[in-house]
């Protein structure tokens, strides 16, 4: 929740794009809790990731725990000081990179019926786009397994977006791998993906 939605202003101007309410409930409110429901397992912590103080302030903060402590779970706030990527986003909330778990962008508003197969060791959700180069796409093997994301594609890789919501059986498998990039300084576009 770093980012401050410039694309959509003038909603984002005074509130923060995954607080702004849609039917009645702020974007990340909604977002969490359709994925516990998609979960059906007790939640045991709710990481999320702010920005600025300033603008991610005391208010914001009691409002996220208040949402975590709802669903039985108990929440951890960390910061990003600097936008930097998702994958440094994900980094800011290292100490909570343990176990299983479901890693989402605060702002993503969608509904459909997800299944969680609790024998994969990764899970990306997807959507059938019409403008692939729009957007973060899979590619795919023979199989349908996803073998690389790709960001804004030039040429056709597949046209199924990345939606922003990726399940780890253990989440530590990500960590040790953001820990390289973040180490060599890999970066794509100036940011750590």
């Amino acid at each position: 929740m770093a980012g401050r939605g410039s694309r959509l202003r003038p909603h984002s101007l005074t509130v923060p794009k995954p607080l702004i309410p849609v039917a009645g409930q702020p974007i990340v409110h909604r977002l969490v809790k359709d994925i516990a429901k998609v979960l059906k397992q007790p939640i045991e912590e709710i990481a999320f990731i702010l920005g600025d103080p300033a603008w991610f302030g005391e208010e914001v903060v009691s409002s996220l725990k208040a949402l975590a402590e709802s669903l039985g779970a108990k929440a951890s706030i960390y910061r990003q000081d600097k936008p930097l990527g998702t994958g440094h986003a994900i980094m800011c909330a290292e100490p909570s990179l343990s176990g299983p778990a479901v890693i989402a962008y605060a702002d993503t508003l969608i509904r459909a019926d997800f299944n969680l197969d609790p024998e994969a060791d990764a899970v990306i959700w997807t959507k059938k786009v019409a403008n692939p180069e729009a957007y973060g796409v899979v590619k795919l093997n023979a199989e349908n397994n996803i073998t690389e994301l790709v960001e804004k594609p030039e040429t056709f890789v597949s046209n199924q977006a990345v939606i922003g919501i990726y399940y780890f059986k253990d989440v530590a498998v990500l960590k040790g791998k953001l820990q390289e990039v973040l180490d060599e300084n890999i970066m794509n576009g100036g940011e750590y993906q």
